[in-house]
């Protein structure tokens, strides 16, 4: 196989010149650099990807942590980093965890060992004070608020969103309101902060009317059969994890001679496709925002805590 100085004799330049090309130096003569890229592809030469990142410091690369890339919230927001990515000729790589604390820290060392420039967290395993000292290797950013030093986040403020959605079902006169989240809320800051929310608009603490494990739509059909047939907790309302979950609430409604909003209202969440063909209203978190802004901020290498509004998107369900 041939190697750049093989190529630097026969184009008749310096090692360093082609060095300069093959890593798309700007201050290479015209004239050098059509001879080396002639002699490049005259012998077919695919140079060391890694060799060079090594030596330059730096792979275009960055990582993004999630837990699994089938969940329609994770699914917007490694969209929006990837549409950034793009136009910045980044390379972007999915670390999915399961939620798996060790498999975490194995991605974290990859930023470590330099496998990566950098990390966007969707959504993590471990405490925020076990992620912060691998930012010393490069950027990382977090999806959401923290006020540790060595940490950028690009954020949404869970609690007032979820708090805009519980509020607008209570000026509606709804009084009864069910909801849907998913993990436990010890390990799940945005179920914590969907919880009080609730806390905030109804003044009590949530019992029957709260069922956790719920994203896809056979989950909220799931879940609308646990409040409708297992609980003692009608609701005259549901506000669902997801726009999935809440078409699985329509469907079980539908099917069990249940008008909305008539009978139950139903409220989403992230303005998805399946939403706006079944009219459902939702709170639009504007995920893909948060994937590009997660991005710059990564680019930037400067930390910064960036914070995403949300809106509420009226249809037909409440």
């Amino acid at each position: 196989m041939p190697n750049i100085r093989e190529i630097a004799k026969l184009a008749g330049v310096s090692v360093t010149t082609v060095s300069r090309v093959l890593n798309d130096h700007p201050y290479v003569a015209a004239e050098k650099r059509a001879r080396v890229q002639e002699v490049i592809k005259e012998l077919d030469y695919i140079p060391n990807r890694s060799a060079t990142n090594l030596a330059r410091g730096k792979t275009e690369t960055v990582g993004v942590i999630l837990p699994y890339n089938d969940h329609p919230w994770f699914d917007k927001v490694t969209s929006g980093v990837l549409e950034a990515a793009f136009k910045q000729r980044y390379s972007v790589t999915l670390f999915p965890t399961n939620y798996d604390p060790e498999t975490e820290e194995k991605y974290l060392m990859m930023l470590k060992t330099k496998q990566v420039d950098g990390l966007i967290i969707v959504s993590r395993a471990n405490p925020l004070e076990i992620i912060e000292p691998y930012a010393a290797y490069g950027p990382i950013v977090v999806s959401e608020y923290t006020e540790l030093e060595g940490l950028s986040c690009a954020y949404l403020d869970r609690e007032e969103a979820y708090r805009a959605g519980f509020q607008y079902l209570y000026n509606e006169g709804y009084r009864r309101v069910a909801f849907t989240a998913g993990r436990d809320a010890g390990i799940s800051p945005s179920t914590s902060a969907k919880i009080k929310a609730y806390q905030a608009v109804f003044g009590e603490e949530p019992r029957d009317n709260l069922l956790l494990d719920c994203y896809s739509v056979r989950d909220g059909y799931d879940a609308a059969d646990y409040f409708f047939a297992e609980t003692s907790f009608r609701p005259d309302a549901i506000y669902a994890t997801g726009d999935e979950a809440g078409a699985g609430i329509m469907q079980y409604a539908a099917e069990h001679g249940l008008k909305v909003p008539q009978d139950v209202a139903v409220l989403g969440q992230e303005n998805l496709p399946i939403g706006v063909v079944l009219g459902l209203s939702t709170l639009d978190q504007h995920l893909k925002k948060l994937g590009r802004t997660a991005f710059q901020i990564f680019k930037s290498g400067k930390v910064q805590k960036k914070r995403i509004d949300h809106s509420l998107i009226i249809r037909t369900t409440v």
